[in-house]
């Protein structure tokens, strides 16, 4: 049975190619997102263990808030502390460092020079190596107030040399123009994952971050044969409290670990689309099996016939499953590295810049791949398998076979029942909210779909294929009956593209009212008439200096700043916002639903109403507080206002807000209310001229603005998912192709009665456009109602207003019909060409 397994398969080559490849495709895209995150994480494992090789030890301030990794926030030492530390017997070497976000150089053509999502980042140069994690590559370090040593990454991307003079925007002071007096690489690479390093000696890198007399972190190199444990525990002797000593092999760690908990969200999500796309490609095997096996039936007659055994038979096709899943795993593996590459480029084009490193192949990589590959081939091959098993001996003699089927009424309760229980798993996910369930919840939702969707396929068929009867006569109305012909094939067939569109139809409506809801959200929250913000969202600041020009400019009669920043409410780590009292009903809208806005000049919290709800928390209520400066302490709830999407959940006055965070904390937006004269904008504008790395915008400027972040994330999606768009189409040529095969005598036939190779052509494009349509449909109608309840379950979060696209709906359903046309091209072709004579002497 074996060896009639690998004929069976090496007699039909092109459909083993056509199988196989949803599955190279699939795995291609899991081996690529391996590689990469792989990748990644080897080069910042040997980056930062490059950085802190030299560093024996490192002396900080303890964790705060959040994690005690490299993400924790900690208070700065006083530089007093550094000449302690230099003077404990052991220590050879002892520099104290400072950095911080927002230094931002100007590119030669005067525009802000923005990273795609990484900082631009301003630390002090130690000129001893011992312990920098800088490396100069050209000139020398920086010495004088007006000097700066620039990554040298930057300045190969835009022409920067020694000795030239490039202008710095600063956070904490106007900006300035200063000298470059050398190029240098963080460790071995250019630069630190695309972030901008500018390099000022301590003096003037703590001026220009307002950190005048205190240090970040003190780095520490052991005198050669020192005990380094002993010279540890000295050090830890004379630190005041809040203070501590660490390894460097520790700092090394934290930051390694803090990059790989970013990336293995990433990790996570590229995934996620990788098994979307397998998914959609078990579809297509389980079609593809099931029309072989329902092509085999006489040739698996006969193996009964003479001896063969239902397991046998059982066995020799998931044996043909696990042979195309093998050679499919095995190409997509050696794709793998190609598709990281190509992962590369296409979050590069959506502005996600990633460091480059050697490519790393893991031999989970390998594991992995080959059981999901071929697992997955085998599992959508078991239903096909267990229909060869149940084809009688007396089928080898029968002049027809035809294709059994699942009574309709077992069929509908199958069907529906899996449905429901999807539906179930799907809403309660929603609600807690557990991302595991409703991802078995969307999958059961497309499983039960696909069972039911044969109960309609053929009334489906043959509305859809009306319109293509009438305009292509004879040709239509054969491809129409084709269709119709057998709504299991038809709706398994179309059950991929269904699974593709519906997930792309539930983005649009999630991102539709994402976006809707964001414009109304900024309507209801804003008073201002123009708001001032980062050019680069990640990271960006505004600089202290803008405040006072910006309130300053001709027209403008109120202003208020928004900070952020974090602090622990009940131990619960949280956003927190701060605004100015002065002129905030001028600027923010705040409506009230509980207390007064006033209580924020007593140094009281307002909260939203979502967070009293959830929280069980009234007015007059007094809650534990921590903050990463002031530590532990309460705060009284003066106020509860309505949601609002500009403040979010926790609000105090800008007051409160600097006498609880670092004098480094800067705002994130400047609201400003103007008397309504056209020439204030221009007035503003003017006056932060200077300033090329803010933008002012109107209130509608900034709605579009908002829009168009939602679009590019959007953008990002529908690029991932369309791989499972294209296996579904896949799907569509290999059922076509086979169909073709299945029909040859019928197709000769009719070229002898006078159909042309045109008509022929025709025949099976609009066959394969009523199944694309088909598909779409469905997948639209489900996608759809996702994409309500995901945004539904979100209400909470901000998403208020609940958006269907029709229109981009209805550019899936065009595109889906085009595609399906683009899908006919080959097994039309293939048709049209057939041998007349052969055809018909074929069986």
């Amino acid at each position: 049975m074996w060896r009639v397994t690998l004929k069976g398969l090496l007699a039909h080559k092109l459909r083993l190619a056509l199988t196989a490849l949803a599955i190279v495709l699939g795995i291609t895209f899991i081996a690529g997102t391996f590689v990469l995150t792989d990748t990644l994480h080897n080069t910042f494992t040997s980056l930062f263990g490059n950085v802190y090789q030299n560093v024996d030890l490192q002396v900080r301030g303890v964790a705060q808030l959040g994690s005690s990794g490299g993400s924790a926030t900690r208070n700065a030492l006083p530089q007093s502390l550094v000449a302690s530390v230099r003077a404990v017997p052991g220590v050879a070497a002892a520099e104290g460092s400072v950095q911080g976000l927002n230094v931002q150089y100007v590119s030669p053509q005067g525009k802000a020079i923005s990273t795609g999502g990484a900082p631009n980042i301003g630390v002090s140069f130690d000129p001893d190596q011992r312990v920098s994690a800088l490396r100069l590559a050209q000139g020398g370090p920086p010495t004088t107030p007006h000097d700066v040593v620039m990554d040298l990454g930057t300045a190969q991307k835009y022409g920067f040399k020694v000795g030239q003079t490039v202008r710095i925007l600063l956070p904490f002071a106007p900006p300035a123009d200063f000298t470059i007096t050398g190029l240098a690489r963080f460790g071995t690479a250019n630069n630190l994952a695309g972030a901008t390093l500018a390099a000022f000696d301590l003096p003037t890198a703590q001026a220009i971050l307002n950190r005048v007399g205190t240090v970040d972190s003190i780095d520490v190199v052991t005198s050669p044969g020192a005990d380094k444990a002993r010279v540890q525990r000295a050090i830890a002797r004379i630190l005041p409290p809040g203070v501590e000593v660490v390894t460097g092999q520790t700092v090394a760690n934290e930051q390694t670990s803090a990059i790989n908990s970013a990336l293995a969200f990433f990790n996570t999500a590229l995934l996620v689309f990788a098994f979307i796309a397998l998914f959609v490609g078990g579809f297509t095997i389980l079609n593809t099996f099931s029309i072989i096996v329902g092509q085999r039936t006489r040739e698996l007659a006969l193996l009964r016939i003479v001896g063969a055994s239902r397991r046998q038979v059982f066995r020799s096709v998931l044996g043909e499953a696990a042979v195309v899943g093998l050679l499919s795993s095995l190409i997509g593996l050696g794709l793998g590295v190609l598709a990281a590459m190509g992962l590369e480029a296409l979050l590069g084009a959506f502005g996600v810049t990633l460091p480059s490193g050697p490519l790393v192949f893991e031999g989970r990589t390998v594991v992995v791949c080959l059981i999901v590959g071929v697992g997955v081939t085998v599992v959508s091959a078991i239903s096909p398998a267990r229909r060869a098993v149940r084809i009688a001996p007396v089928a080898a003699i029968a002049e027809q076979q035809t294709e059994a089927d699942i009574p309709l009424r077992r069929r509908f309760t199958w069907g529906a029942g899996i449905t429901l229980v999807g539906i179930v798993a799907l809403a309660y996910g929603l609600t807690k909210p557990l991302i595991e369930l409703v991802g078995l919840g969307a999958v059961l939702i497309f499983i039960g779909v696909a069972r039911l969707a044969p109960a309609v396929a053929r009334p489906m068929s043959s509305v859809i294929g009306r319109p293509m009867a009438g305009m292509l006569g004879m040709s239509g109305r054969l491809g129409r009956e084709n269709s119709m012909r057998s709504p299991r094939r038809t709706a398994q067939t179309a059950s991929a593209l269904m699974v593709g569109l519906a997930l792309v139809s539930a983005i649009a409506v999630f991102g539709a009212s994402l976006s809707g809801s964001a414009v109304s959200s900024i309507n209801d929250a804003l008073n201002a008439d123009l708001i001032v913000t980062p050019v680069s969202n990640v990271s960006g600041a505004v600089p202290n200096a803008v405040v006072p020009v910006a309130a300053a400019a001709p027209g403008v009669t109120a202003s208020s700043s928004i900070y952020t920043g974090k602090f622990e409410l009940k131990g619960e780590l949280n956003t927190l916002t701060a605004t100015s009292t002065k002129d905030l009903s001028k600027t923010v809208n705040l409506a009230m639903a509980e207390g007064t806005s006033g209580s924020l000049a007593a140094g009281q919290l307002l909260i939203d109403t979502t967070t009293a709800s959830a929280k069980n928390l009234h007015v007059g209520n007094v809650v534990p507080v921590t903050f990463a400066e002031t530590g532990r302490s309460t705060m009284r709830i003066g106020g509860v206002f309505k949601a609002n999407a500009l403040i979010g959940r926790y609000l105090v006055s800008d007051g409160f807000y600097r006498a609880h965070y670092a004098s480094t904390e800067l705002p994130v937006a400047v609201l400003l209310r103007t008397d309504g004269s056209p020439t204030a904008e221009a007035a503003v504008t003017h006056a932060l001229s200077g300033y090329p790395n803010l933008k002012v915008q109107t209130k509608a400027q900034f709605e579009q603005s908002q829009r168009a972040q939602v679009n590019q994330l959007l953008g990002l999606v529908y690029a991932l998912l369309a791989l499972a768009v294209i296996i579904a189409l896949i799907g569509i040529v290999n059922t076509l192709m086979l169909s073709v095969f299945e029909r040859t005598h019928e197709i000769g036939l009719l070229r002898a009665v006078g159909m042309r190779r045109r008509q022929v052509r025709a025949m099976i494009r609009s066959e394969s456009v009523i199944l694309a349509v088909f598909g779409a449909v469905i997948g639209i109608v489900v996608g759809t109602g996702l994409g309500i309840a995901l945004s539904s379950s979100l209400r909470s979060q901000g998403i208020t207003d609940i958006v269907v696209p029709v229109s981009s709906l209805v550019v899936f359903l065009v595109l889906a019909a085009v595609l399906g046309l683009i899908a006919a091209s080959w097994p039309a072709r293939r048709a049209a060409r057939l041998d007349v004579l052969a055809a018909i002497a074929s069986e």
